[in-house]
This record gives structure tokens, sequence and C-alpha cells, in this order.
């Protein structure tokens, strides 16, 4: 009876797990099989919308999307954006969260919340008087305004969530490392940072995708093709009137997806472990 009962809850458990895991990889299937279908077969409403018609799968979609549109350029943009992005996110995240989680006493989760609180606010509310702060730098219609405007959002929410992985880090092991000798800053470098990783590395992922995906900033900014990020630049040259490109956006939308889609799996142990740190082996 117990052994039925063992089986019973792990096959319940296992279904529910695969329905969800269908319903996550939906959308990639959906997108791949739409990628290469041909434009008669995708508008007749009498094919089976789950499989490619008589005609088979073709890559003339994907060819427009890379020989008639910036899209490289809009790769090497976004790219690039979302690398210096990351950069300045941690440079400025990383020891704002360590103040406020190690320094800053009972009034650090306060000023935490308070930094959350910046994240809230829509791009709608901000992007004009940041338009104002853009044009008198002078960076208008080009790919560094982002990069100035988004460590906006970025910095706050990463540093509220870094505060959570470096309180979980025991205060013991960083006093033993200045009991041992080191610096505040030698310490943090040495013990803090490598039992964080799990929480950098999420924070990186997170203000990457972030910006890549990020659209009323890159359309406010930028109208300059050779500037423009992957979120713009494939609808606005892929949606011509009330015409749709879908094969060709699916195609890049796939491209971008899967890429990024990898990276959580390949560090999703790193992730979990970031929310089991702060125990003490004795």
């Amino acid at each position: 009876m117990n052994a039925a009962r063992y089986w019973g809850s792990r096959a319940s458990v296992y279904g529910v797990v695969s329905l969800f895991a269908l319903f996550s990889a939906f959308p990639f299937f959906w997108g791949l099989v739409t990628m290469f279908k041909r434009s008669q077969d995708l508008y007749n409403p009498r094919n089976n919308p789950f499989a490619f018609g008589a005609g088979g799968p073709t890559l003339e979609h994907v060819q427009l999307l890379f020989q008639e549109t910036k899209f490289v350029t809009f790769a090497v943009n976004s790219l690039f954006v979302g690398v210096v992005v990351v950069a300045i996110t941690l440079a400025l995240a990383l020891p704002a969260a360590y103040s406020l989680a190690r320094l800053a006493g009972r009034w650090g989760e306060g000023l935490g919340i308070t930094i959350f609180l910046v994240y809230l606010v829509p791009p709608t509310l901000l992007f004009i008087p940041l338009s104002r702060v853009v044009a008198d730098l002078g960076l208008q219609d080009s790919r560094w305004s982002l990069v100035l405007v988004y460590p906006t959002f970025t910095v706050p929410f990463c540093t509220w969530l870094l505060m959570g992985f470096l309180k979980s880090i025991p205060r013991d092991i960083e006093e033993q490392a200045l009991i041992d000798g080191y610096s505040r800053v030698g310490a943090v470098v040495r013990t803090v940072l490598p039992l964080a990783l799990p929480g950098i590395l999420t924070v990186v992922i997170f203000s990457f995708t972030l910006t890549l995906h990020e659209f009323v900033y890159a359309l406010a900014f930028v109208s300059t093709s050779s500037e423009k990020t992957i979120s713009v630049g494939v609808p606005t040259e892929l949606v011509r009137g009330d015409v749709l490109f879908w094969q060709s956006l699916m195609a890049a939308a796939m491209i971008v997806a899967i890429p990024v889609a990898l990276v959580y799996n390949l560090f999703l142990d790193r992730f979990v472990a970031g929310l089991t740190l702060g125990a003490v082996k004795g």
C-alpha cells in the first residue's frame, strides 16, 4: 500500500511538471514551426497549424531577415549595450548592496525597499524627462543614450536583489578574514564575492535580458537603423504598414530567445544554490 501511494505521488508530481514543461516549451515549438513555414501554408486556415504544409519547410524568411534587414547590426548593438549596461550595473549595485546589507544597520532594509520602488516607476512616465537629459548630453539617436538610461532601472532592482544574497552569507566568514589581517575590501573580494557568485550571475543575466527586450526607451531615443537594437529594429523593419512578416519576426524571436533560454538553464544550479546560502558548516 505504501509503495502504491509512493509511486502514485511520484507520478502525480512528474505529471504536473510535464504539463508545465510542455506549456513553457510550446511557444518555442510554435516559433520554430512558424519561422520555416511557407506563406501559402501559414495563411491557409485548412492547414495543420502545428506542421508544415505540402511544400515543406523553407529558409526564405530567415534569409529575408538577414539579407533585407539590418538584423546583424541590431544584434551587435544589443550585445554592446547589454554588456556595457551589465558592467555599469555591477559596478554600482555591488557596492550599494554590500553597504545596505552590511554597513547601514537597521536603516538598510528600508533604504533597500526605497531603492526597489524606483524600479517600479513605469518607463512611460520617465522617458520624457530622460529625453531632456539625453538631449542636453548630445546623445540623441545614439546607442550611448541607452547605455546612459538603462542603468536607471537595472541598478535599483539588482541592488535590492543582491542585498538578499549578501544577507544570506554569514558574517562570521567575513569577520574571520578581517581577523586574519585582510582589509575590508580584501575580505569582501576573497570571501563574500565567491559565495555571492550565484547572485552576481543572476544579476548579469537579468540585466542583459532586460536591456535586450526593452522597447520604450529604445524607440524614443533611437531612430537611425544603424544604432537600433533588436527590440526596436526588428519590428520597425518587419512591420510595414498593415503587412507583417510573421515568419521573419518569429525567426528573429527564436534566434534571440533560444540562446538566452540555454544560458538560463546552464546556470540554473547556481541560481538555486544562491537561494540556499547562509548555512554555516561547523
